[in-house]
């Protein structure tokens, strides 16, 4: 297996419904001893809470986030249209200032990860990879271990940051990226949006409930508490049986 980052590295999956998502959740959640990221616990019933009708209309809170002039205007007007249509069911809420410097301590953590897995490949062979890639390894191999750890550290902060607004609201919801779905299968879009909640470990959902100006999707990204992926699947059942229903 290919690492990136230990710190950061994710699966994410694909599906047509919350409930499919939790089926290919909970199958690949099963415990596998060879993978010492995993523990030897009972896969919660993903695909069983998703189904559910929640037994309170959930709360929501929007959040626009540090990089919400990153987003295109069409996307900014959508997801301001959902909001509206959801009426009492969402708040607007601002996260706390810490979040304010997140992008830069995930990028510390990501590039100097990055420079440690991909060393021997851009030893032998740095002239074939892209400029990008190449420039993440060399800026991440000038990032001193006191940087990376107080970036490690500063996730603890924005948890317990989450713990207050959580106590208040089922999910946050945010763009999860800066405009509509691209043409063609060459990109997937900026993962800006999403790189808050990477850093935190929360368990996040992108449901293609809008559309754009060119005709293609745009999601809403719900974003739940650490460990609690069940409810954010039951969540995002509802939302989208929401928006379809009218």
């Amino acid at each position: 297996m290919l690492s990136q980052s230990p710190f950061l590295d994710i699966l994410g999956f694909f599906a047509r419904s919350a409930v499919d998502l939790a089926l290919i959740a909970e199958t690949l959640a099963v415990y596998d001893p060879r993978d010492p990221q995993m523990r030897p616990r009972a896969s919660p019933p993903l695909q069983a809470t998703a189904r559910q009708e929640p037994p309170v209309e959930p709360r929501l809170a929007f959040v626009r986030s540090p990089v919400w002039d990153k987003a295109d205007d069409d996307a900014k007007a959508a997801i301001g249209e959902l909001v509206d249509f959801l009426g009492g069911s969402v708040q607007e809420v601002p996260l706390p200032d810490a979040f304010d410097h997140a992008v830069a301590w995930h990028k510390t953590i990501m590039e100097a990860d990055i420079a440690r897995s991909f060393r021997d490949l851009h030893e032998r062979g740095k002239d074939q990879m892209s400029e990008p890639l190449r420039g993440q390894i060399e800026r991440g191999a000038r990032i001193t271990a006191v940087d990376y750890n107080d970036a490690v550290a500063k996730v603890e902060l924005l948890n317990y940051g989450l713990g207050e607004l959580f106590a208040d609201f089922d999910a946050i919801l945010t763009l999860p990226t800066t405009g509509e779905a691209p043409v063609g299968l060459d990109r997937t879009g900026s993962p800006v949006f999403c790189t808050i909640w990477t850093l935190c470990g929360t368990p996040a959902i992108t449901v293609p409930v809008m559309q754009g100006a060119g005709g293609l999707p745009i999601g809403a990204q719900l974003v739940g508490p650490v460990g609690d992926d069940a409810r954010l699947l039951r969540t995002a059942n509802w939302l989208a049986q929401r928006v379809e229903q009218g």
